[in-house]
């Protein structure tokens, strides 16, 4: 067993983490403040290649494997953590229109996500149906033999204030996922409206609701078969899931070494603070569970590049990460102490933004449900 990265790999870890604390780590508070996504972003990460990862080299991408985008969202999650959506945005919605979409759509879509013009997002949550998202009701209502028309709302969609095209499940058939397809929605439709959320945490990230009022779409833009959109879109969570957890785990990495250095550098009673076990145990204690939800994540990631099941791991991974990066992240703002509570320093931030990923892209029970089936099988499990 091999527990580390090869040296490809390795020089790939060293090489974003520099960057990303050199380009990155300087905006992520500013970026917070100002609650908007700066477009510069995605062409820098474009430029260093973060925005193609998963995309074929003949559309303009890295052709990566899934444990290098996983490397990647965790060295960009310890400089600034909300970047790291574009990375899981980019690569989820590339592995999806890789596996489903036809030639000429590919040549059409990838390449502008691949060079950073395109910001994509995805759509599938609505104002009644998240968790639930086979009951989802955005109507496509047939308009002549090969086009439709879309009317209802979208709701708490990332990167919905800045995307330029999106990935949208409508329904086009009966109830159920069966009645739901996805299409390519190009976001400058005059029959779109967006309304930005006053977020807790993320704010750079744009978080909206999107209201369509008739907008047409064709077969053209109708990504793989009639009916066939949810299971296609939702294949491409397991992997993205476990590239979530490690962008949170790398926030959390970083708030840890943090905490260790200001061990080492502020005293009390005449000592550095690290030498006393109240201080000491329980930076000990998270950083064990940092290294264990490391290798769940990774693990699910060599899973998928080697054509193995990895819906457990991934699960495991989503429910597990983003809750352990905020007990980590709220541990180490109290090792800090009053220099943590300020908003002068990074954690703070940090910890209001890994909460986010607590609810987004599946709550910790439809993990634990994936989880249980897969353990005791589907006749034995809730």
């Amino acid at each position: 067993m091999h527990y580390g990265f090869d040296e490809d790999e390795e020089a790939f870890r060293i090489e974003v983490h520099r960057w990303a604390e050199k380009v990155l780590a300087p905006h992520y508070q500013a970026d917070d403040k100002a609650a908007v996504f700066r477009r510069q972003q995605a062409l820098d990460m474009a430029q260093m290649g973060l925005t193609s990862l998963r995309i074929p080299e003949e559309y303009g991408g890295q052709d990566a494997t899934a444990v290098i985008a996983g490397i990647a969202a965790e060295e960009v999650g310890r400089a600034d953590f909300n970047a790291g959506y574009l990375i899981i945005n980019t690569a989820l919605i590339s592995d999806i229109l890789v596996r489903n979409c036809t030639e000429e759509q590919k040549q059409a879509w990838l390449p502008g996500i691949a060079s950073g013009e395109i910001v994509p997002c995805i759509m599938i949550t609505e104002p009644g149906a998240g968790t639930d998202a086979a009951s989802l009701g955005l109507k496509a209502v047939p308009d002549g033999d090969d086009a439709w028309v879309l009317n209802g709302e979208k709701t708490s969609i990332t990167l919905g204030m800045a995307a330029d095209g999106a990935v949208v499940l409508a329904r086009t058939g009966g109830d159920g996922a069966r009645g739901v397809s996805a299409f390519w929605v190009d976001m400058s439709d005059p029959g779109i409206s967006r309304t930005a959320f006053d977020d807790l945490g993320s704010r750079a990230i744009g978080r909206a609701s999107i209201h369509f009022d008739g907008v047409r779409v064709t077969r053209a833009d109708m990504i793989g078969e009639e009916g066939g959109g949810f299971v296609s879109v939702m294949q491409g969570f397991d992997y993205s899931r476990a590239i979530i957890g490690l962008l949170c785990l790398g926030a959390a990495q970083q708030s840890l070494d943090e905490a260790l250095q200001w061990s080492r550098d502020r005293v009390a009673f005449g000592k550095p603070i690290g030498t006393f076990q109240g201080v000491s145990f329980p930076l000990a204690e998270q950083a064990t569970y940092v290294a264990g939800a490391r290798h769940v994540c990774y693990e699910a990631l060599w899973r998928k590049d080697n054509d193995r099941d990895h819906s457990a791991e991934a699960a495991m991974a989503k429910f597990w990460a983003p809750k352990l990066a905020t007990d980590v992240i709220h541990q180490c703002l109290l090792t800090l102490g009053h220099i943590g509570y300020s908003t002068e320093h990074k954690v703070g931030q940090r910890l209001r933004d890994v909460i986010g990923l607590e609810i987004g892209d599946g709550t910790a029970q439809v993990s634990k449900l994936v989880i249980s089936r897969n353990l005791l099988g589907r006749a034995y499990a809730p």
